[in-house]
């Protein structure tokens, strides 16, 4: 306490000096409204610019829950859509009826591991039988399809790859209901192939190619890709095309499992027609 006191003795003349300032120019500033509006300026300059480096700070600190939330709206939305009424009156029997298959819901998961450089590739994802993931399950994400559900353990699940040469998925042309089967060549992880399509089909190159819905995995309408190239295959009235995937396969976060309710009815009510 002694050191203070000597300090502010031996400073006396300094600090009068300084609080005489401090008061003239208190008084400058409430007497003056241009000087007043200068310094609440520099104050809004100041706290904003401090204000700004800190909410940077918080958004970057936020973005993994941010992320999440949007991954969960989407999801709403996708089942929302997958779940929309057919408003195509046809009467079609139940095991062709594709877009009578509804999804539940979708579950929300996050790829932990993706192979992709070899010629039979697996993905895994974070939820497991636990979450209600099931085998045969389609797995998309906000620009199409990743794979198929092969296997699942409490907590995770592997995935058949569309980058797997014994993947096989019905697709088709968006513009028309000529179907294919999806396939991988083993070559390129940005292009697939869809084999069999009719040689009556029209095709140009950048039509899209979508999920046919001629299964219990996809509903109808899922983007795939779009047409690169074409090609007749050899001693048949086919077509093979090379479809460039609308997918990054070699960069995939966040996915999602589409649950289907119908799933069971159909592949038990297709069993019987096949045991028929």
């Amino acid at each position: 306490m002694q050191q203070i006191f000597n300090f502010i003795i031996r400073n006396s003349n300094r600090l009068l000096f300084l609080l005489l300032l401090g008061i003239s120019l208190a008084l400058t500033i409430q007497a003056h409204s241009f000087h007043r509006s200068r310094v609440i300026s520099s104050a809004n300059f100041l706290s904003g610019g401090v204000y700004e480096k800190i909410n940077h700070i918080n958004e970057y600190l936020n973005l993994r829950t941010e992320n999440d939330e949007l991954v969960l709206e989407n999801a709403r939305l996708k089942s929302l859509l997958f779940n929309k009424e057919d408003t195509d009156t046809t009467k079609v029997p139940l095991a062709n009826n594709v877009k009578g298959i509804k999804p539940a819901d979708i579950i929300v998961s996050k790829v932990i591991h993706n192979s992709y450089n070899t010629h039979e590739n697996y993905i895994t994802l974070n939820s497991g039988s636990n979450d209600g993931v099931k085998p045969d399950m389609g797995v998309i994400n906000s620009l199409g399809i990743i794979g198929v559900i092969d296997n699942t353990s409490p907590r995770y699940s592997t995935v058949v790859s569309i980058l797997n040469m014994k993947s096989h998925i019905n697709a088709k042309l968006k513009k028309s209901n000529h179907f294919g089967s999806l396939t991988w060549s083993g070559k390129s992880t940005g292009f697939v192939q869809l084999e069999d399509v009719p040689r009556l089909a029209s095709i140009r190159k950048g039509d899209t190619i979508v999920t046919g819905g001629q299964s219990v995995i996809f509903p109808e309408g899922i983007n795939i890709g779009t047409v690169d190239k074409i090609y007749v295959k050899t001693g048949t009235s086919y077509y093979v095309i090379n479809v460039k995937l609308f997918n990054d396969m070699t960069n995939l976060g966040h996915v999602y499992i589409i649950k289907s309710k119908d799933r069971e009815e159909l592949i038990n009510l297709e069993k019987k027609e096949k045991n028929e």
